[in-house]
C-alpha cells in the first residue's frame, strides 16, 4: 500500500513540473542588451555641406597677411649697425649699436659710424658693410686716426683696422632694399590669354636664302611692317 502511494507522489510531482516548464516556455522572453553594445552611441548622421566646409575652415591654417611693396630703401637716419670692438690686450670685446653719424668712446678709443649698407638680395655678391672711422688717443694725451673707410663683414682681409691695441668690424646693417622701383609696371586683374603663350608656340619668321646677319627675334618681326 506504501509503494503504491509513494508512486502515486512521485507521478504528481513530475506532472506538477512538467506543467510549470510549459507555463515557462510558453511566455515571451525580453531581448537583453550586453553591456558592451549598451555603451556604444549610435553613429551620427552624415554632415552637411555647410558643415564640411567649416571644418575645412578649421583645419586650414589662416595665410600670413600680405607683405606691402617697398618702394623706396631705408633712409640713411633710419639705419642702425652693430660693430664689433676687441680690445687686443685685455681681450674684451663688446657690441656697439649705431646710427649713421654717431660715434662712442670706449677707453682709449672712439669709433664712429657714418654709413652702413647691405647688397640687395638679388645681387650673386652678398656683402654688409659699414664705413667707420676709429681715433685712439696716444700716451701723451693726443688723437690719431688709424683707419677711416669700409669694413666689410664677408671679407674682413678686403679692409682692416691696423692698430696695435683694437679692431673693429661690421657685424650687421638693418635696412631694406624696395621691392620695386619708380618705372615699375604693376599689372591687376587676369592675364589675357594671349599673354599664356610660350614662346615655342610663336612661328618663326622666314628667312629668305641668302640672307645674312643676326636672326630678327619673333617680336621685332610681329612689329615690322609686311
Amino acid at each position: 500500500m506504501k509503494r503504491i502511494a509513494l508512486g502515486a507522489l512521485a507521478l504528481g510531482g513530475l506532472g506538477l513540473a512538467a506543467w510549470q516548464a510549459y507555463a515557462l516556455g510558453s511566455q515571451p522572453v525580453e531581448a537583453v542588451v550586453p553591456d558592451e553594445e549598451s555603451t556604444v552611441a549610435p553613429a551620427p548622421a552624415g554632415p552637411s555641406e555647410s558643415g564640411d566646409n567649416a571644418t575645412e575652415a578649421l583645419s586650414k591654417p589662416a595665410p600670413p597677411p600680405e607683405r606691402p611693396l617697398v618702394t623706396a630703401e631705408t633712409p640713411l637716419a633710419e639705419r642702425v649697425a652693430v660693430l664689433g670692438l676687441l680690445n687686443k690686450r685685455s681681450g674684451e670685446s663688446r657690441d656697439l649699436t649705431l646710427r649713421p653719424g654717431q660715434a662712442v668712446r670706449v677707453g682709449d678709443v672712439v669709433v664712429r659710424l657714418r654709413t652702413c649698407e647691405t647688397t640687395a638680395p638679388w645681387e650673386d655678391q652678398k656683402l654688409t658693410g659699414a664705413f667707420v672711422q676709429v681715433d685712439v688717443r696716444n700716451r701723451d694725451g693726443s688723437w690719431r686716426r688709424p683707419f677711416s673707410g669700409w669694413l666689410y663683414k664677408e671679407s674682413p682681409s678686403l679692409n682692416a683696422v691696423e692698430d696695435a691695441v683694437y679692431d673693429v668690424w661690421p657685424k650687421s646693417c638693418a635696412m631694406v632694399h624696395p621691392d620695386i622701383g619708380p618705372d615699375t609696371v604693376r599689372i591687376t586683374g587676369s592675364i589675357p590669354s594671349s599673354a599664356k603663350k610660350s614662346a615655342g608656340d610663336e612661328k618663326a619668321p622666314a628667312i629668305s636664302p641668302g640672307t645674312t646677319g643676326p636672326l630678327p627675334t619673333p617680336s621685332a618681326a610681329s612689329s615690322n611692317p609686311t
